[in-house]
């Protein structure tokens, strides 16, 4: 590629959380140990949290863990490498369809592999001097988003040529990503049918990080209003919630597994569920919700609780990122190509 081609020395580096290479105890404990041992995600003074750590948590969790991995495991390997690599390819595509030219576009996950540092590393190597990261969560957490970044900054700690740098925050009320999740809504809506609620489930946090500031919660909740107003939902149509709490103290709430349980009590017989903060799908998805909650919604008299999946590689999802990065791309372009 030319120096003087429009997206010469611009480069893309995405972030989703992780995966552990294989469906196993092994694995998993090797993945837990890294994710559970990020003071971004669990803020205990480490005096107080290793022991727990690797005294209960290590010897106990990591199986579970394994046995939840395997039933969702494609024959490719995990779901959310999976689809995050073909999300990578089409960003690529993509971007190389408006500009013009190749753009290098790098996959990095904050926990396991491919890392952060690898992926800027193949960055660096293509001649990247002008950075956008895109961290691949619509919803700003200093448990998603900060540590993200975090990784990042640390790498390019070790640089001596450092690239110029631009970090997109997050894109949880842009027009275009609403517009995305209503599409597959309605999409699923004239497959399978629609439900009497839409609950919308948020992975979730500790109440009190929300409480010493973390946006999280806040940018959670517009998500959700706006797709119910984009679908034109009525007040008692929808809801959010959240799930995946660990530990013992009190979570983001209502909690999806206890909402479902009491729709079910009240007599409501069919959910379609729907997981807005999670842009690939994943363990949390297909497995917690698509198995786990839904056994639990029957087990407590619903009729039929129907996951609607993640946009993954969904043409619109990758149409609305492609335009949300090239919009960050364009202060770093001649203005033909911004255009």
């Amino acid at each position: 590629m030319s120096q003087d081609a429009p997206s010469a020395g611009i480069g893309v580096l995405l972030i989703n959380l992780g995966t552990p290479d294989a469906p196993t105890e092994a694995a998993l404990r090797r993945y837990l140990r890294e994710f559970l041992s990020d003071r971004r995600v669990i803020d205990t003074p480490r005096a107080v949290w290793l022991p727990i750590l690797h005294g209960i948590v290590l010897r106990t969790r990591p199986r579970r863990s394994a046995e939840a991995y395997a039933k969702i495991w494609t024959e490719h390997g995990s779901p959310l490498l999976v689809i995050s690599r073909r999300q990578q390819q089409a960003l690529r595509e993509g971007l190389e369809r408006r500009l013009g030219q190749a753009v290098p576009v790098a996959l990095g996950m904050r926990y396991g592999e491919p890392s952060v540092a690898a992926a800027l590393a193949e960055l660096q190597a293509a001649g990247v001097q002008r950075l956008l990261v895109l961290p691949l969560y619509p919803q700003y957490s200093a448990t998603t988003t900060g540590t993200a970044l975090d990784v990042v900054f640390a790498a390019m700690q070790k640089m001596r040529n450092q690239p110029a740098l631009h970090c997109i925050r997050d894109y949880h009320d842009e027009p275009g990503y609403i517009a995305a999740l209503a599409s597959s809504v309605r999409m699923h809506w004239q497959q399978h049918g629609r439900g009497q609620r839409l609950l919308m489930s948020f992975h979730g946090i500790p109440l009190r990080y929300s409480e010493l500031g973390d946006p999280y919660a806040e940018e959670c909740r517009r998500t959700g209003q706006l797709l119910a107003e984009r679908l034109g939902l009525d007040q008692d149509e929808w809801l959010v919630t959240f799930q995946s709490r660990f530990g013992r103290e009190q979570w983001l709430t209502p909690y999806t597994d206890e909402t479902l349980e009491g729709l079910a009590r009240q007599g409501v017989r069919q959910v379609d569920l729907i997981c807005p903060g999670f842009s690939a799908d994943c363990v949390e998805t297909l497995e917690e919700n698509a198995i786990q909650n839904r056994a639990l919604f029957e087990q407590a008299g619903g009729e039929r609780l129907s996951y609607i999946p993640c946009l993954n590689d969904a043409p619109d999802h990758i149409a609305f990122l492609t335009e949300l990065i090239l919009r960050h791309l364009r202060p770093w372009l001649p203005q033909s190509a911004a255009g």
